[in-house]
């Protein structure tokens, strides 16, 4: 008698290859692309025009938030070296706005700024002042620096808190339209943890409302986004077409297929507008990730999960008998995607990982192994037994070394240190696990699917879901600043840190509210529909 199977009961995306392949932008071609850098000449001068320090702090924050700041690295970082060196601040100690700015604007270049600049707003028992209460634009700056701490640092707790209270009790009193709106966007999410390309689209229509909103920077802001939607259209078009020749949509039809929401991940992970191959790269490993997750969490039976993991370990195509179709056409299919990477990085590079990227693969098959043991013996592990494991299996860990893979020179010795899971792997990869079981818990707990965290953590101290949800929501914070601290602070790659730290902030997003990656119609769709399809409207 054959085992009955589960179902995880998965929505269509609607995002199928004839909808992808129908995507156009009249934003194409060379006219657009010299339009740009017409307007980027006159913004070159305007940033170096720009002499007071508080002015430049205002102009590369709007640079930065109007999705800019690539066009001008150079430019920014020379700024921001420069101020970082100043030592007469006629600011410190008066405003509080440009405290803050000029504070979170260097800490997330990795400058190391104390919280100390903060004590001149506080006072003599270590309150802050309550006069700074008046201050809503410096009390909304203080709210997004505070997000740049580090474990310990109890200035900055204080900030938080003190700002979290004020702008929340507030809010409905501030007259200003544009300024509630920015209270209410800062309160929702901080902007330390938000997703570069979305963050791009909210500001751009905030900038446009401003009265003191330069039309140059605005309309180079909305010029650059189109031109760059339309070259990510073309990126999945072209992913499109590798998923419709692997064919595995029609032949795994137990699991999600969710091509175009692995590209919104890719966005958000690597979003520089030169790294269009990473993002193809990217999206191909996370189609796989998806596919293999549903392999494990919904359709395989016990003993077919035990006989693909001792494959993935062979890594050898000859060895296949054993498994049934389904795994067989999924195993070829990681073996050759994985194959292609390793030739072109040995292509183009010289050294060979295909060792490096079998190992990946083989751990997070343990970890998804190790799951199916508990589900089927029905074992609900600890919370920090479940931990342990379960920061592999959500892939993070997989993802950032492919994510170094396509982004980076590859230096193997950088490339062991990776495999040993320090910081810059497990704290994102932490938060990645922690907002995911944030979002899917209360659907999986129905379903039966394999204990997440909020159940470990519900059965180990008998508290109530509510509870356990608070407390995730605090390792996920403490998490946050552990990454502050390993990665941006400490630079352990120079040139991946940042990358590294927006899988924390796309996983945030995704899971935002519910499961945005499995059910994607709402605010999934939303996201993907600004970024993909509808270009920014001109200036009026």
């Amino acid at each position: 008698m054959e085992e009955v199977r589960r179902s995880g009961n998965f929505e269509a995306s609607v995002w199928d290859d004839d909808y992808i392949q129908s995507l156009t932008s009249p934003y194409t071609g060379n006219k657009y692309v010299g339009e740009v850098e017409k307007l980027k000449n006159q913004v070159e001068i305007m940033i170096d025009e720009t002499a007071d320090e508080a002015d430049q702090l205002e102009l590369i924050n709007n640079l930065q938030r109007l999705g800019l700041c690539n066009h001008f690295k150079d430019r920014i970082a020379k700024m921001l070296d420069n101020i970082s060196k100043a030592e007469d601040d006629e600011y410190m100690e008066k405003d509080l706005h440009v405290t803050a700015l000029k504070f979170r604007l260097l800490r997330q270049s990795g400058y190391h700024v104390p919280q100390e600049v903060f004590c001149s707003f506080m006072d003599d028992v270590g309150n802050f002042k309550a006069s700074v209460c008046e201050d809503v634009r410096g009390v909304v700056s203080l709210y997004e620096a505070s997000y740049l701490s580090m474990e310990g640092e109890s200035i900055l707790d204080l900030a938080k808190d003190f700002s979290l209270n004020n702008l929340s009790g507030r809010i409905d009193q501030i007259r200003e339209a544009d300024v509630a709106e920015q209270v209410r966007h800062a309160l929702e999410v901080p902007l330390h943890w938000r997703v570069e390309r979305l963050e791009v689209i909210w500001f751009v229509e905030a900038y446009e409302s401003r009265s003191d909103a330069n039309l140059t920077l605005l309309e180079l802001a909305k010029l650059a986004f189109n031109v760059l939607q339309a070259t990510h259209q073309q990126e999945l078009k072209l992913i499109s077409r590798w998923s419709e020749e692997t064919g595995l949509a029609e032949k795994l039809g137990f699991a999600r297929h969710r091509l175009a929401e692995c590209f919104l991940w890719s966005l958000g992970f690597v979003p520089e507008p030169h790294l269009g191959e990473s993002r193809e790269i990217m999206t191909k490993a996370a189609v796989l990730v998806t596919l293999l997750d549903d392999i494990y969490d919904i359709y395989g039976t016990f003993e077919e999960l035990r006989l693909f993991t001792h494959t993935v370990e062979r890594w050898d195509i000859n060895s296949l008998d054993s498994l049934p179709e389904y795994m067989r056409i999924f195993f070829l299919a990681l073996f050759n995607s994985a194959n292609e990477l390793a030739y072109r990085i040995m292509r183009d590079q010289g050294p060979n990982i295909i060792s490096n990227m079998r190992r990946m693969w083989v751990d997070l098959c343990k970890a998804y192994y190790l799951e199916a043991i508990w589900f089927h013996s029905g074992y609900v592990p600890t919370t920090e037994e479940y931990l342990s494991t379960a920061w592999v299996s959500i892939s993070g860990p997989l993802i950032l070394v492919y994510g170094y893979l396509s982004t980076n020179p590859i230096n193997k010795k950088e490339l062991l240190s990776l495999e040993q899971h320090p910081g810059i792997i497990r704290w994102p990869s932490m938060i990645f696990r922690l907002t995911d079981d944030l979002g899917t818990s209360s659907d999986e707990m129905k379903r039966g699917d394999v204990p997440k965290i909020v159940e470990c953590y519900m059965k180990e101290t008998g508290c109530s879901e509510e509870d356990a949800r608070k407390h995730v929501k605090h390792l996920m914070e403490a998490a946050f600043k552990r990454m502050n601290k390993e990665i941006l602070m400490e630079k352990p790659l120079k040139n991946y840190g940042l990358t590294a730290m927006n899988l924390g902030r796309m996983s945030f997003c995704m899971y935002q509210y519910g499961d945005g990656f499995g059910i994607p119609h709402s605010q999934t769709k939303k996201n993907l529909v600004s970024l993909l399809v509808r270009p920014m409207p001109s200036i009026s």
